[in-house]
């Protein structure tokens, strides 16, 4: 068996494309890179990378307290101004939208444990592949696209939630007002690392806005280190600090892989999308009409379109006819509720269910 070497092959009219391979292996064929690890599909560990699924809605304004807008992502605040939060249109190219945080009441001086910053969970049972807490953990790579108004250092930092949130920090800098820029961080695997095997949240991903002194005191580390606050917003960016500051990010990925060489993105269509996140939430547009189980009893019955992650929390207006809510049989598979005392009953359009981590 023979072995041919070369670091590139392309064609002898053009020095544009070929596949090129580098000193460790990873190949690139017509400048797009080729995973350095794991599959060629289904990478992406993120959900909702590309903020396409947004169900409760596309805008929320006046907000002060955390609050999800598109699917699985949320904005966590604490006492750090006032935003609109949207599922916004202005994204890079092959993206139709994105997050994005605009300060409506800012705030020049946070106090020390205020906070802003987007928020992704993963469950814990998507991660076992990561073999963290053995000789075989697996390095990550994340990627994204970001815009702001603001330039300069920025951090990100991601928490192990079974692991008394064990910590990885990394800054990574905007380098140009208000344009769309690509990043990407490598993580290194874990091999004291602890994920359960559970549909807990395994991994939490936080992109800091601004924050206090709690969270930016300290320093990033280039490895995993038990919780130290100051260091999950080390460099910090400050947007809030003036009216009119915005954050905005799209094109999440999160996939097997090193040396700061992500694949493209993973674009899924919007069913798909939409089924992974209605694991998490699912809005019901439609009123659940109840049917009659006996004399002046009756059933509300919906079945999910996926198996929830949990018993989901129910925010509903009921129409009960006189009657009285009994026993809840709800499940993560499909919603039961008993009503007593009357022959007609319904749940409202519009109902939510939350089993989001």
């Amino acid at each position: 068996m023979s072995t041919i070497k070369v670091n590139k092959i392309e064609n002898t009219s053009t020095t544009d494309g070929g596949i090129s391979i580098d000193n460790s292996g990873h190949v690139t064929v017509d400048g797009q890179q080729l995973p350095t690890a794991g599959p060629l599909s289904n990478r992406n560990l993120v959900h909702n990378g590309a903020m396409k699924v947004a169900q409760r809605a596309t805008s929320v304004t006046s907000l002060s307290t955390s609050s999800y807008l598109t699917d699985r992502w949320l904005l966590a605040l604490s006492a750090l101004g006032t935003w609109t939060f949207e599922q916004s249109t202005d994204a890079p190219t092959g993206f139709a939208n994105s997050l994005k945080a605009t300060c409506t009441t800012a705030d020049a001086s946070p106090a020390a444990s205020d906070f802003a910053l987007f928020v992704h969970r993963i469950e814990a049972q998507d991660l076992q592949h990561l073999e963290y807490g053995t000789s075989n953990a697996e390095s990550l790579v994340l990627s994204f696209y970001v815009k702001s108004n603001k330039t300069g250092a920025a951090s990100f930092s991601m928490e192990q939630q079974d692991n008394a949130l064990q910590q990885f920090t990394k800054g990574y800098t905007i380098n140009a007002a208000n344009t769309w820029e690509h990043k990407k961080i490598t993580i290194p695997g874990d091999a004291a690392g602890v994920i359960d095997n559970d549909d807990g949240a395994g991994l939490i991903l936080d992109f800091w806005l601004n924050s206090g002194s709690t969270y930016t005191g300290g320093s990033h580390n280039a490895a995993w280190e038990v919780a130290t606050q100051a260091n999950r917003n080390a460099d910090n960016l400050g947007v809030g600090g003036a009216v009119s500051d915005y954050f905005a990010i799209t094109g999440v990925q999160l996939e097997l892989g090193s040396n700061d060489k992500p694949t493209p993105f993973e674009h899924r269509s919007f069913v798909e999308e939409l089924s992974i996140c209605q694991r998490y939430f699912l809005k019901v547009t439609s009123a659940i009409h109840g049917g009659m189980y006996a004399n002046s009893n009756v059933f509300m019955i919906h079945s999910f379109p996926t198996q929830m992650r949990a018993v989901p929390t129910v925010t509903a207006t009921y129409v009960l006819g006189g009657g009285t809510l009994s026993t809840n049989f709800t499940g993560p598979g499909r919603y039961e509720q008993y009503v007593s005392g009357t022959t007609q009953a319904l749940l409202g359009s519009n109902s939510e269910f939350s089993a989001d981590l």
